[in-house]
């Protein structure tokens, strides 16, 4: 006779950078343990691959698609589902930081993180009189590879151009998917600085998963408010 199969409850979300719906459930045992072994390797690209493996098994709606999504929406879906799963509070320990060293540890409820926007982000970004960049959110992979130490000069340049979706004036429009990242890399160069310091604004200002808490340092009696940024900074 056949094991009897447990019924899974499903949850609904709204994507952050779109405000549409999806349902899906928290991970299973066997999708835990994908994750605990992506953590245990200590490589962010096993980490990173094993996080949009797990929500692609866990979103439940229909045409859904994980690589679409943008980092902050990863990060936001993820700790849903975590919420979900193994509890919907977290334990971090944070450094005070009114003396840089004495750490406290805080509970956080997973439901009281959101993603923040930034009032002068801007995704579509005029250049000048004529024409303007409709810029695209940059995969989990490439956030992490830019959040990298020393990151050169070629790789934000890279990065930039990667992240360009169309170009575009009132009579004309050049989709980024007709050019090559050489291309690409070339037209971003000849830019002025002062219009390459508005496309490095777009992500400077981008959406982030953020937390605000108060600490008390038990040591100077100094309350004090520490913003929590990012996935890793609620599972460190």
């Amino acid at each position: 006779m056949a094991l009897p199969k447990i019924a899974k409850i499903t949850y609904e979300l709204v994507i952050p950078s779109t405000d549409k719906k999806i349902k899906y459930r928290p991970f299973l045992v066997k999708e835990e343990k994908v994750l605990i072994l992506a953590q245990e390797s200590g490589s962010q690209a096993e980490m990173t691959r094993a996080i949009k493996d797990v929500i692609s098994a866990c979103v439940q709606t229909r045409g859904f698609k994980v690589d679409s999504l943008a980092t902050f929406d990863i990060e936001y879906v993820f700790l849903n589902i975590r919420g979900r799963s193994v509890g919907e509070s977290v334990d971090v320990i944070v450094t005070c930081p009114d003396d840089g060293e004495t750490t406290v540890p805080v509970t956080i409820y997973l439901d009281e993180i959101k993603v923040v926007f930034d009032e002068e982000h801007e995704a579509n970004i005029k250049l000048d009189d004529t024409y303007s960049v409709q810029m695209k959110y940059p995969t989990m992979e490439e956030v992490m590879a830019a959040d990298a130490e020393n990151i050169s000069v070629e790789e934000s340049l890279t990065l930039i151009a990667k992240c360009i979706n169309q170009i575009y004036s009132e009579e004309e429009s050049f989709a980024a998917s007709d050019s090559s990242l050489k291309e690409l890399i070339a037209w971003v160069e000849d830019l002025e600085p002062k219009q390459f310091g508005k496309l490095e604004k777009f992500f400077t200002t981008m959406p982030k998963l953020s937390h605000t808490i108060e600490v008390m340092n038990p040591e100077t009696n100094v309350e004090s408010s520490v913003v929590l940024e990012g996935l890793g900074s609620f599972f460190a």
